[in-house]
């Protein structure tokens, strides 16, 4: 499915999403409703395998009023699916969301401004974490809202010509985590500014956990734990030794921990597979949390739990 014009746009919207059929619908219509000429930016999404009925449901329902490409591919993670939609962008920047993500009216036009007072530079925009779009709080900025990721794909943005000399996103990454502050760290070591714009808001889809999603919790850890090594690996800074939590303080109590039967206890009070076990709720979010973090560090060591 593409919609094209001739002229290039200003700024290309780079989304990936797999099985957000409920979603997608919203975080899509906001884009189209951009204090913003529809000439002036397109939108690139990469449709990466999704099975939940995304594309009959949601995607081939679109009107969109700006230039739109989608392109649809089997599953091959986030870092691949963003260079693929990297070489279908045209625009002189590039911002990337994702697709939990609900862009504010003017989100396009506040990026845009940034870039031309600021040439050569990462623009990077609030996000704002909520339950649900339907009561959504006011557009501002809160330390709250605060993130000291140099580049961190939910709301980002970069001129195009810089992202070809760092050499796009590494499909390594080709699992949960660091994908985007690995390619932030390149545009770092370039001597590429990252600068705050409190005008460019989004609201981020950050429902409260339930039993159902602490498994995939734990394995999502594990795997955020394999690109950690990989990440690493590549780059054995103290930047990303501290990021990743490859520090030994922090390798050292956690083998502690582990050792001393607390994940155990921690998954017991999770309780992941019922839907109750006598524990309060919020206690076990706080204990599924605690195990995830101790099934990342168990995956870093190589260890079981």
């Amino acid at each position: 499915m593409s919609q094209l014009n001739n002229r290039r746009p200003l700024i290309t919207v780079q989304l990936c999403t797999y099985n957000r059929r409920n979603l997608l619908g919203r975080v899509l219509a906001a884009l189209f409703h951009q204090n913003l000429g529809p000439d002036d930016y397109e939108i690139v999404l990469v449709d990466d395998g999704s099975n939940d009925g995304t594309y009959e449901e949601v995607l081939q329902q679109l009107r969109p009023p700006c230039a739109f490409y989608l392109v649809r591919q089997r599953n091959a993670g986030l870092a691949r699916g963003r260079n693929v939609g990297i070489e279908r962008a045209r625009g002189e920047f590039i911002l990337f969301m994702d697709d939990d993500v609900l862009a504010t009216p003017d989100l396009l036009a506040a990026h845009i401004r940034l870039h031309r007072i600021v040439p050569d530079a990462i623009c990077r925009g609030v996000a704002i974490n909520v339950e649900s779009f339907d009561t959504l709080p006011a557009p501002s900025y809160s330390l709250r809202n605060y993130s000291g990721a140099y580049f961190w794909t939910t709301n980002v943005s970069v001129p195009m010509s810089l992202i070809e000399r760092a050499g796009r996103f590494d499909e390594r990454f080709c699992e949960y985590g660091w994908e985007d502050l690995e390619l932030g760290f390149r545009l770092r070591s370039m001597g590429v500014p990252s600068v705050l714009t409190r005008d460019a808001v989004v609201y981020h889809y950050k429902p409260k956990l339930q039993p159902g999603q602490f498994d995939r919790m734990a394995r999502q850890a594990r795997a955020q734990a394999r690109t950690a090594k990989i990440f690493f690996e590549k780059h054995p800074h103290w930047r990303i030794a501290l990021a990743t939590g490859q520090v030994a303080p922090m390798l050292f109590w956690s083998r502690i921990a582990r050792h001393s039967g607390w994940p155990r206890l921690l998954q017991r009070i999770a309780g992941p597979s019922l839907p109750q076990n006598g524990f309060p709720l919020g206690l076990r979010r706080w204990a599924a949390t605690r195990f995830a973090r101790s099934a990342y560090y168990a995956e870093l060591a190589g260890e079981n739990l």
